[in-house]
């Protein structure tokens, strides 16, 4: 099972959208600075998480959520 989740960087307040078949996992390695786009936004919480049956349509989601429309609504939740 895939998933589509967003961050929110606690030192910049901004957010990182990303997919994973381990959300939490993947936070833990964004949190030890283990991908180098967000190694100097440390640290991350979680603030959106949503299920994807394939990568596929995770990566449509993933898409959708980085469009202005998409981020807006993660920024309303995210406050």
């Amino acid at each position: 099972m895939w998933y589509v989740y967003a961050l929110k960087s606690l030192e910049d307040k901004n957010l990182y959208i990303g997919i994973s078949q381990n959300p939490e996992q993947r936070l833990r390695e964004h949190n030890l600075g283990m991908t180098k786009s967000t190694k100097s936004r440390r640290p991350f919480k979680i603030i959106f998480k949503e299920i994807a049956g394939t990568r596929m349509e995770a990566r449509i989601k993933e898409k959708y959520y980085k469009s202005g429309i998409g981020r807006e609504f993660l920024k309303n939740i995210g406050s």
